[in-house]
C-alpha cells in the first residue's frame, strides 16, 4: 500500500487497511491553517478523557455480551494474537516520535470503534448506554486525531503516515465480533494509560 494523505484517513476511518509505518515530509501541510489557538491543551484533555473512561467502556462492553463474556473475560478478551499498534516511545522519546505513535494508535483505534459500533448496533441494538459510549468515545477520538494531525503539520511538516489497521469483523460469527471486540477493548484499556503518561508531559505547558 501506499502512503495516504492526513485528510484522506479521516476521511476513510473505517476502512481496514494495512500498510508499512512510513514518514514522510514535504513543503505542503494541508491542514496547517487549521489548527486552534488552544490546540494543544485540547489534545491534553482529550487524552486524559479517553484515559479516565476507557475502563468503564470495556466493563460496559462485558456486561452487553452477556455469558460467557461476562464470566471469562480474561480469556476470551485475551488480546494477544491480535494486531494492534505498537507503542514503544516513553516518557525520554522525542517529542516528534511520541506524537507520530499516538497517531499511529488513535488512527488504528477510530477504526475499531468503528467496526465494534457496527457490530453492536446489530447485536445488541437496545444497549443504548453502551452504544452512546461507543459513539461518544469515537467522537473523541476523531477530535484527537484532527489535534493530532494540525500538531504534526505545524510543528514538524509531517502530513502524511502509512497506518496499518486491524482486521474487519464482517462475516465473521456473532462470538467471534463480540470476541473481536472485547479483545481490542481490552488492549485499548492497556495501552490507553501508557499512551497518557507519555503524551501528556509533553503536551505540558512550556
Amino acid at each position: 500500500t501506499g502512503v495516504v494523505p492526513f485528510m484522506a484517513l479521516l476521511l476513510l476511518q473505517r476502512r481496514p487497511v494495512a500498510g508499512r509505518a512510513l514518514l514522510v515530509t514535504g513543503s505542503s501541510c494541508p491542514s496547517h491553517g487549521l489548527c486552534r489557538s488552544n490546540v494543544q491543551e485540547q489534545t491534553r484533555r482529550q487524552v486524559a478523557l479517553l484515559n479516565a473512561t476507557a475502563q468503564d467502556l470495556f466493563s460496559l462492553y462485558l456486561k452487553c455480551q452477556g455469558e460467557p463474556f461476562s464470566s471469562e473475560s480474561d480469556k476470551l478478551c485475551n488480546p494477544t494474537g491480535i494486531f494492534f499498534p505498537a507503542f514503544r516511545v516513553n516518557r525520554t522519546s522525542e517529542r516528534k516520535e511520541v506524537m507520530v505513535a499516538m497517531y499511529k494508535l488513535f488512527a488504528f483505534l477510530n477504526a475499531s470503534l468503528g467496526n465494534i459500533t457496527r457490530d453492536q448496533e446489530e447485536l445488541n441494538p437496545t444497549a443504548k448506554e453502551l452504544l452512546d459510549r461507543l459513539h461518544n468515545t469515537t467522537k473523541t477520538t476523531r477530535g484527537l486525531i484532527s489535534n493530532l494531525t494540525c500538531l504534526l503539520c505545524k510543528n514538524y511538516n509531517i502530513f502524511q503516515v502509512d497506518v496499518r489497521y486491524g482486521e474487519s469483523s464482517k462475516g465473521k460469527s456473532t462470538f467471534k465480533k463480540k470476541q473481536q471486540g472485547c479483545q481490542v477493548l481490552r488492549k485499548y484499556v492497556q495501552v490507553i494509560g501508557q499512551a497518557a503518561r507519555v503524551l501528556l508531559p509533553h503536551l505540558s505547558p512550556s
